[in-house]
This record gives C-alpha cells, structure tokens and sequence, in this order.
C-alpha cells in the first residue's frame, strides 16, 4: 500500500509521538497505554484526514480498544492518549474523527476525539 505524501509528515509525527511515549513510564492506574491507543488506531488516520471509506482495520482498533477500556481509568487513559495525539498531528478533521465510532458500530464512547475534551470526566 503506498502512502500519500500528504500523510507523510502526521504520520512521521505520530511515530515520533509512539517512540516518546514508549520511553515514558506507564500509569500505574491504567492498563492501556498510550502506545496500544496509537498502534489500534493508525489504520484511522488516513479517514480521519481524508474522510471517504472507513478502512475494516480501523473499526477493528477502536472495537479493540472500546472492549479494553473496561476501568474508568481505562477510558480516561485512552482520552488523554487520543487528546495528545490529536494537538499532536496537523490535518485531521475532527468531524471524521467523532464519526468514527458510530461508522464503527461502537456507541456511549465517553467522551469526543478531540484536542479540547475534558479526560478528567470521563467515568
């Protein structure tokens, strides 16, 4: 699959992003880290900039991560994760972002992929 040059640097960024995040120690209150949050959801990343199909891997990352998410700290884990990445790559198209988990088949995410959501809400 060839990459569009367009995603070239979101992408570089969002590996960038992973590599920092793997040198930081996890949250011991959380059982997803931020590096599982990137890996399910980068088959997203071309929809969430582009729009048009949703690719099948990316609704599989976020039923992954929604039937991980079990704590509450989980879930807010999983929001922070996505609100850092979010502020972290240029592009993204945040309506196509809060679409995905109904285009997904996913509903009551608890909160909005967004660079403004309020992690510390989430129950």
């Amino acid at each position: 699959m060839a990459i569009s040059r367009k995603l070239v640097k979101p992408l570089s960024l969002l590996l960038l992003y992973m590599v920092l995040l793997a040198e930081s120690p996890p949250r011991a209150e959380a059982a997803i880290t931020c590096s599982t949050v990137v890996n399910s959801l980068i088959p997203c990343l071309s929809y969430v900039m582009n729009g048009g199909k949703v690719p099948p891997t990316c609704c599989q990352g976020i039923k992954s991560l929604y039937g991980a998410a079990k704590t509450a700290a989980d879930r807010r884990s999983v929001c922070s994760c996505l609100k850092t990445a979010a502020s972290s790559v240029s592009g993204i198209n945040f309506k196509n972002a809060a679409a995905l988990p109904g285009k997904c088949g996913v509903k009551n995410i608890p909160f909005k992929i967004s660079p403004k959501a309020d992690c510390s809400k989430v129950k």
